[in-house]
Formats: structure tokens, sequence, C-alpha cells
């Protein structure tokens, strides 16, 4: 019988590389092959040998990880034969494996980076193969770990990508030292590439020390690092290793991602495996994440378990309601009732198959009325002791929770009815009058009192009845008359007289033994002792009345308040300041603002911003109480009072705040119309005041921008960015403190102000160009601010070149809104052109300042139209004339050359002929011949009116150009013209003083979303100009 061929190395790496060859057959025939030889060291060689073809290839050809995987399983095919016999391993056997060890060490610090990668692959999948058991020689152990912890270090991210997979089974979570973690946790903080830290977190152990890292990479800014984090913590991590906090943040941040992939593993994997950790109860789940104190958390998650089942299977589940579709009173508690309140507003968002599901979950609103007046009428009132002890006070805190969401159910229920819904009606009015009431449950009370009512008028009126029954309740009250008691005196003294007498008669017939008459003197004394008693009972028991006491705790207060604030928050802006709200105001609102308690100034400035609202006059009023509960109250009524400012400037501007002179004036018109000067002087007065209260306003709200306490700082900025992005208010000098405060490491903590002002900084740049020029505006003031910041100012720690490149970017012409594209493209000059001139302008002022290196930089980075290309051409060249630094002058002809190079494609697009466009011209010119007679005479009045701001503009920048001490004055100021040119804009004044740059324009500028047809004949006929003078220039020459 012929013996069998043996399997040489060579025919064995060939083999390896075909797609669907059984490399378990072929690790056997090359096993057998080197079991056979007697000389091993040849073998190895050959095998290093043919190895080293594969570790040279860097891209993840599947021929090259065929091989990859065939030598890792090789090699560690003698452990895996070693575990099956359960014999121990002889020497000869690790030979293999420690000369492939050592070559793989020896190759780690190749200069090649696919031997690096393919080195630390070798190692993970070696190591990956072996079994559970296997052991390696300590040497071993402590080089493989030594180069890998190197190689976590590479430059090249996939190669630390297969070092941290190569060193998942050489970590010690136990051991507080181990390197390996450490490493492990560093990476997962700092490596930049996600991959990286994707592979960290497949490959980290989860423990005390490391549970925190892993936990933080839910918020990574990569969707597959958060996906995969999420995975781990269901996977590897039990709900108990995690404190409330943690469980609810998670959940919070993984059912809110903008990721709809991270939504699906906190839905389909980590939900899903607490809910296993607690059997699937889901109320012993909501216990676990503490919905009492942290509601917010419960509906989405609820309602993620909702969308993974059929709605039926959670309403036949449903155990604790009764025959009347009721929790009995006794069984509530805060997982049950918030359970019970999730699913039924769940049914009724699902539309007609919810409807009919959620009549099995509610009953009649009759019914649940007086289910919910039984609850809350027996809520304990504690006493100051009782309120000192945390049992009580507890068990308090959880009655109040139940109640807010059985009254949140209401808004479940079908009010359609006409009984049920009067009876519900009639419910809270009574629910509300109750003294146990807490003033936790009167807002959402009210709030559901008032969505039944759909008539203002109606709310009004019961709210204002509900107020009257609370402040000046029905009371019995013993008031006796002195009057009366004197008559009841009198008679009772005449009583007696007669009862005296009676019984001295009595005893004068005994003694006459006239019988006859003593008995009847006997039933007169008696009748007389009846009436005596009567008379002693009615004195000692006055009359008891009832009437109205007036009440004025802080607790009473604070309900009407808080009563009348949801009201004002519920009707129409159209509605008002009628009778009723105006006798609110007197008797309850205002008082409230003057309280000794800070929760009822709180509440009563909350009403007072709500009514401002509803009327012009009434804001106008009260505005200076408001300023001066913003300057001197409380931190949370400063809050409130600078919100409601804020709301009053959103809605009416800065008009019903000027100063009112025009009033009093207005009366004497018949006197003083003849009086032209006095009248223009008191026109001029009138401004002047108007634009000093608006300054002044604007002055005292941009100054709580540096406010100490973060909250006032995060409303001011959010206020002022409010009025800005609506078109209240334009201006560069608040823009730049807004930059400034963004950027500002003192506001590093306050994540909402820092969030506000990132979404308000692009959407307000890139809706309309007027907005992108105040930005230009705020450019070199923003700079110059954070340059000339002492080295004790946080400022000094901004980054100046990174504020630069954002304020670049955000007046980038090509990002701006397509309708504002076209309403600007008749206009010669972009934002950034302007800007181009401004920069060349501040680096010729000053060219050896250091600043000059950010500058030259953004110039670079500016997209120009090539309208204002020769005028730059002209201060460039100065500039590198005056600039001595070599890195400037490099970028400045850099820019230069680009400049250059726009002029002469200009040139030539100048030079084509356009026989056939004037053509077309000539035909649109003979068909509107009459309308374009009359737009050019309009354009000549119009050049007339635009020429004095021209020249104001253009007089202006020549004077502060002037003052330069710099060659070529001449030069810069044609430039500087050019640039003030650029500025015009449509449907605007022009701005006034550079020194104050506050102004609010009266009404919203509402830029149309289309050039007229006047706006772009006029621009063609400019354009028509400007072609004929180049052609006859060259017809001259």
């Amino acid at each position: 019988m012929r013996a069998k061929k043996k399997l040489q190395i060579k025919e064995a790496f060939q083999l390896a590389q075909k797609p669907h060859q059984n490399r378990a057959k072929l690790v056997l025939a090359l096993k057998s092959t080197y079991d056979q030889l007697g000389d091993k060291e040849d073998f190895h060689e050959k095998f290093i040998h043919f190895l080293k073809y594969a570790m040279i290839i860097y891209r993840r050809e599947p021929a090259v990880e065929q091989v990859i995987d065939f030598v890792a399983r090789f090699v560690t095919s003698f452990c895996q034969m070693e575990k099956e016999d359960g014999s121990e391993a002889g020497e000869e056997d690790n030979l293999l494996l420690n000369y492939v060890f050592n070559f793989l060490l020896e190759s780690h610090n190749a200069n090649s980076h696919a031997v690096r990668f393919r080195t630390c692959q070798l190692v993970n999948k070696i190591l990956g193969n072996m079994p559970e058991n296997a052991q390696i020689d300590d040497d071993l152990f402590d080089k493989i770990n030594e180069a890998m912890l190197i190689r976590l270090k590479d430059k090249f991210s996939n190669v630390r990508i297969q070092a941290v997979l190569a060193l998942s089974r050489l970590q010690d979570p136990k051991d507080e030292n181990c390197p390996v973690v450490n490493i492990y946790s560093t990476l997962l903080e700092n490596d930049s590439n996600s991959e990286v830290r994707r592979a960290v977190l497949s490959c980290i152990a989860p423990s005390a020390r490391t549970l925190p890292k892993i936990v933080s990479r839910t918020m990574d800014v990569k969707e597959a690092v958060r996906k995969l984090a999420y995975e781990v913590l269901a996977e590897k991590v039990h709900m108990r290793a995690l404190s409330i906090a943690q469980r609810v943040k998670l959940l919070q941040q993984g059912l809110n991602d903008r990721s709809e992939a991270v939504k699906e593993v906190i839905k389909k994997k980590v939900l899903q495996a607490w809910l296993q950790m607690t059997e699937g109860d889901v109320l012993e789940f909501l216990h676990r994440l503490d919905v009492e104190n942290c509601p917010e958390v419960a509906t989405p998650v609820l309602n993620a378990m909702f969308s993974l089942s059929p709605l039926t299977n959670f309403v036949h589940n449903c155990k604790n309601l009764d025959s009347r579709k009721l929790i009995p009173l006794e069984d509530l508690t805060a997982e049950n009732v918030v359970y019970w309140r999730c699913l039924c507003e769940y049914l009724k968002s699902k539309g007609e198959e919810g409807e009919i599901l959620l009549e099995q979950m509610l009953p009649e609103p009759a019914i649940y009325a007086d289910y919910l007046l039984s609850y809350l009428q027996n809520m304990p009132v504690l006493t100051e002791e009782q309120r000192e002890d945390f049992a009580c006070f507890e068990n308090l805190m959880t009655k109040e929770f139940i109640g807010q969401q059985l009254i949140l159910i209401i808004g479940c229920m079908d009010t359609t009815e006409e009984g049920g819904r009067k009876h519900l009606l009639v419910t809270l009015q009574k629910i509300l009058i109750l003294p146990v009431i807490s003033t936790a449950l009167i807002s959402p009370l009210t709030e559901r009192l008032l969505s039944i009512v759909n008539d203002d008028d109606r709310r009004i009126q019961i709210i204002a009845e509900i107020i009257s029954e609370v402040c000046e309740p029905i009371a019995t009250v013993e008031q006796p008359d002195a009057t009366e008691i004197r008559k009841q005196e009198l008679k009772l003294a005449e009583i007696k007289v007669k009862l005296f007498e009676a019984k001295a008669a009595l005893e004068e017939c005994i003694t006459l033994q006239d019988f006859n008459k003593a008995s009847v003197l006997k039933e007169k004394i008696t009748e007389l002792e009846h009436i005596k008693k009567d008379l002693i009972k009615e004195v000692e028991q006055p009359e008891i009345k009832e009437m109205h006491v007036e009440k004025d705790d802080p607790e009473t207060l604070l309900r009407c308040l808080m009563m009348c604030y949801e009201l004002l928050k519920s009707i129409s802006f159209s509605k008002g300041i009628g009778p009723t709200i105006n006798e609110i105001i007197k008797s309850l609102i205002l008082p409230g603002i003057t309280n000794v308690h800070p929760a009822v100034r709180n509440m009563a400035v909350l009403c007072l911003g709500c009514c401002a609202l509803q009327k012009k006059e009434f804001a106008r009023q009260h505005l200076a109480l408001l300023l001066q509960v913003l300057q001197v109250d409380d931190l949370k009524v400063k809050l409130s009072a600078l919100k409601a400012i804020f709301d009053q400037l959103m809605l009416f501007g800065i008009e019903p705040f000027k100063a009112r002179r025009g009033d009093d004036s207005q009366s004497g018109d018949g006197h003083t119309r003849t009086e032209n000067c006095e009248e223009e002087s008191e026109q001029i007065e009138e401004e002047e005041e108007e634009t000093t209260v608006a300054h002044n306003l604007l002055q005292l709200l941009s100054g709580f921008l540096d406010s100490e306490f973060p909250e006032v700082r995060t409303e001011a900025a959010e206020g002022i960015a409010k009025l800005m992005f609506s078109g209240r208010l334009i201006s560069a000098k608040l823009l730049s403190r807004l930059i400034l405060l963004w950027y500002n490491p003192v506001t590093e903590e306050d994540t909402r102000l820092r969030h506000c002002l990132g979404v308000f900084f692009p959407l307000f740049a890139y809706a309309n160009r007027s907005n992108q020029e105040c930005f230009e505006e705020a450019y070199l003031p923003t700079l110059q601010t954070l340059l000339n910041a002492p080295a004790t100012s946080p400022l000094s720690e901004i980054d100046v070149s990174n504020v630069s490149e954002l304020l670049v970017d955000l007046t980038r012409p090509s990002e701006l809104k397509h309708q504002s594209k076209k309403c600007h493209d008749y206009q010669d000059l972009t934002v950034h052109d302007s800007l181009a001139l401004k920069i060349c302008n501040e680096i010729l002022r000053d060219p050896t300042a250091p600043d000059v290196r950010i500058y030259v930089k953004a110039l670079n980075s500016l997209e120009l139209s090539g309208s204002s290309t020769e005028n730059l051409l002209v201060l460039i060249n100065e500039i590198l004339e005056e600039v001595k630094d070599k890195l400037c002058q490099k970028a400045i002809e850099k820019f230069k050359m680009n400049l250059t190079k726009d002029l002469k494609v200009g040139k030539e697009l100048t030079e084509m002929p356009e026989e056939t466009g004037l053509s077309e011209r000539t035909q649109e010119m003979e068909t509107t011949l009459s309308e374009n007679t009359i737009q050019n005479e309009e354009e000549n009045n119009k050049d007339g009116l635009h020429t004095p701001v021209t020249d104001v503009q253009s007089k202006t920048t020549t004077k502060q150009k002037s003052t330069r001490n710099k060659t070529g004055k001449g030069q810069r100021k044609a430039a500087s013209e050019v640039r003030s040119m650029s500025r015009r804009k449509t449907g605007t004044t022009a701005k006034c003083g550079s020194e104050s740059g506050d102004e609010i324009p009266e009404s919203v500028p509402v830029s149309s979303s289309r050039p007229s047809r006047r706006a772009k004949t006029v621009a063609l006929e400019k354009t028509r100009m400007n072609l004929s003078r180049l052609l006859n220039r060259e017809a001259d020459q």
C-alpha cells in the first residue's frame, strides 16, 4: 500500500488562501507532516518564511485574512489537542508556538505599518484561539504584554485596534494596578478614533473601576460607540451594579438620542435585559427606577415597552383594576398609578383602536370624579411636629404624587357627554375649594378644569368664583347683639319679680287656707319657672351666624395666585384685560408682589407678566415695577421678572416702552401746528428720549450677561438671542458679547447656555444677508477684545484663531438660504468682500502685530466674489511691503495669486462677445418700454436719495482712515469707499453711530423672498453701463 503524500508548507499556505478550503483538515494534514519531521527547526524557519508574505500586506484582502486565520489555528492546534487528550504538553509541542511568538515580538516594532498591523492581529488571533485553561510562560506573557502596550500608542488606528483586542485576555480586573485596565480606561476617554474606542468597549471587563468609564461612553460623539456602550451595559452589567441616578440618566439619554439605532438598542436590549432581572414584573422595574422622584423617565420607558407588544396584552394584564375599572384606594401605589396613567395616555394616542381599549381601562367621568374626590379629601394635613418627622413627610409626598397622577388621567377621558362633563366640572371646583388640598395639586387641577371649559369668559368666571371662595370662605361666627342681651336680661328680671310675687301670694293663701286660689298660683309659678329657664338658655347660648372671613395667609395667597396664573396662560391674547381680571390684579396680584414670602412674590410676578402680554398699555405702566423686581428681589423672582420682560419685548417690541411725550402735545395740535420750529425741536427731543429709553433698557438687560449667577446669565443670553432672531433687535455689539460668552471658560459647565447659543448662531447667520453683515461688524471688535484681554482674564484662554474661523464660516455667502441669496443677487459686494477690506485695513494699521497671522489665515479662507478684486490687490501689495513675517508673506502671496487668477477669469468673461444677450435685452426693452421709462425716472430719484447716505458713509470712513500714519492713504480711501457702498441695505435705514452698537427697530423688517422686477431692471441697466464702459475703453485703446 502506498504511503500518503506529506503536505508541504508552501502547498498548505497556497491552499489556505482558497475561500472554500476546509481549514480544519488542512491544519490536521500539516500537523501530521510536522509530527513526522525530525528536524523541527527547518520547519519553523520555512513556516515563518511563508508567513512573511502575508504580513507585508496591509489591505484586508480575503486571501491574506484566510492565511492569517490558518496560521493562528495551526499554531494553537497543539494546545487544542492537549485540551482534548487531557495530557500535559511537552516542550516539543510548545516549540512552534514560542518560535512564532518570538518572531512576532521581534517584528512588532517594524517600520512598516502593515507588519505592525499583522503582528498585532496574529497575537490577537493566537491568544483568542487558545483554550481557557491554556498557560504560557511568565516571561513570554510579560513580553507580549509589554509589546502590545507599546502598540496601543501606534499612530495607525488599525494597529491600535488589534493591540486592544490582543490584550483583552491579559487584563486582570481584580488587580487595581493592572496596566492593561489602566490603558484601556485612558484610550476609552482620550483616543481620537471611534473604532479604537469601540474595540476597547468590546474588550474591557466591567468592574467597579471601569463601570463609570463604560457609562461615560453612552455620551460619545459617535453613534456606533454609544450603541455598543448600551449593548455592553445590557449584556455584561447587572442592573443592581448601577445606582438609581445612573439608571435614570442612561434611559433618558438613550431614549432621547438623535440616532434611531441607539433608541432601538435601548428598547430591545437594555429594557428587556433589565425587565428580565425583575422577572418580567413591570411595577417592580418601575420601583427600581424610583418613578416617584423621577416621573419624567417613566413615560418614555413605558411607551417604549408598549410599542414592542400588542396593546391588548397590556390591557388584559392590567390586574390592578376592579369591576368599577378603578384601582381600590387602599391599593394605590406610585408605581401602579403611573403605569395606569401612561397606559391610558398611550392608548389615547393610538386613535380609534386605542379608544376602544381605553374604554376597558377607564370608568365614566362622573364615577371617576367621585373616586378622585374621595381620595383627595382624605389627604393628611401635617402639623409642625409631623413635618419634622421624615416618615410622615415622605408619606404625604407619596400621596401628593399619586394625587397628581390621578388628576392627569382626567386628560384621557371622553368629556363630550354633557352630564358627565358637568359633574366632573362641579367636582373639580369642590376639590379646589377644599382646605386640605396641597399647593402641589393646584396647578394640575386648575389646568384640567380649564381644559374642560372652552369659553374664556366662562373660565374667568369659574376661577374668580373659586378664588373668592378660597380667599373669603363662609364661617359660622357667634356674634351676640348687646341690645338683644339687654332686653333678655330685663325680661328675665321681670319674670323673677313675678315669680317672687307669686310665691309670696301662694304662702299667704296657704296661711288663709284659700286652697282654690293657691292651686291657681301654683300653676302660674310652674309656668314662670319654664319661662325663666328658657330665657337663661337664650342668654347663655347666643345666636350663631354665617359670614365671609377674609384669609391672607401665604398658603392661601399662593393657591389663589397659582389658579390665576393657569387662567392667564389659557386665555387668548385677543381677550384683553376685562373688569374681572382687573379686579384680580388690584386685589391679589399687585399686593402679592410686595408680600414677605418669596414663593408668593414669584407667582405674583408670573401673573403680572401674563397680564402684560394681554395689553400694551398695561405692559408699559408696569415695566418699571418689573425692572425694580429684577434688581432687588431673590434669584428665582428675578428670573421670572426677566422672562416676563423678554416676553413683552418679543410680543410688542420696544415701541410701547418709549417715553410718551407725544400724548400731551397731541391735545394742543391745533395751537402748535403753525409753530413749525417748536414742533421740529419737540420731535427731535422726543426721538432722543426714545433712543435713550431703548438704550438704557438694553444696557440694563445686557448687563445680566455678566451676572455671577449662571441662571440669570443663561436667561439673559437666551432672551437677547430670541430678540435678535425675531428681528426685534439689531446689535453687532451684543452679538460680539454673546460670542465671547459662548467661548468663555466660565460658562463651560452651563450646558443650556452653550446649547442655546450653539443653535442660535448658525440659524441667525444663514437666515439672511443683513444678519451676516451683523456678524461681519462683530468680527474685529470680538477678536480685539480677545487679543487685548489681560492674562488674568478667562478670555485669555480662548483660541482666537478658532473664533476667527467660526465668524468666517458664519458669514459665508454660500451658506445663505436660497431665498436670501436671490434677494441679494443684484448686490455687487458680498459680506466676505467687505470683511476682506476690513481685515486688510486692520493689518495695515499695525503690520508688526502678532495677530496679523490670524487675519492672514482668515483672508485665505474667505469666499470672494471678484467685485472688489482690484481694490484688494492695491491693499495686498501695500501689505506685502509692510509685513515682514515670512509665514505671513507666504500666505499673503498665496492670497494674491488667487485674486490674480480670479481677476484674469473676470476679464476673459467681460471680453467675450454677448450679441445674443444684447438682442434678448433689446426685445425685453421693446416689450416693456413704457414701464422701464417710469422705472428709470424712479431710479434717478432713488439715486438722488441714496447719494447723501453714501457720501456720509464714505466721509466717515475716510475720516477714520486719516488717523493712520501709513503710506498710500489715497488708495486705502478708495478701497474704504467701495466697502461703504457695499453696506447699503434694502428696506432698512442706515445705522447711526459706531460707538453705541445697539439698535432696536420699531417694526420687524420683512425681507422679500424675491427681488422686485424694478430691482432686477436697475441691476441689469447698471451691468450694461459697466460693460459698455469696458468696451469703449478697449475701442479707444
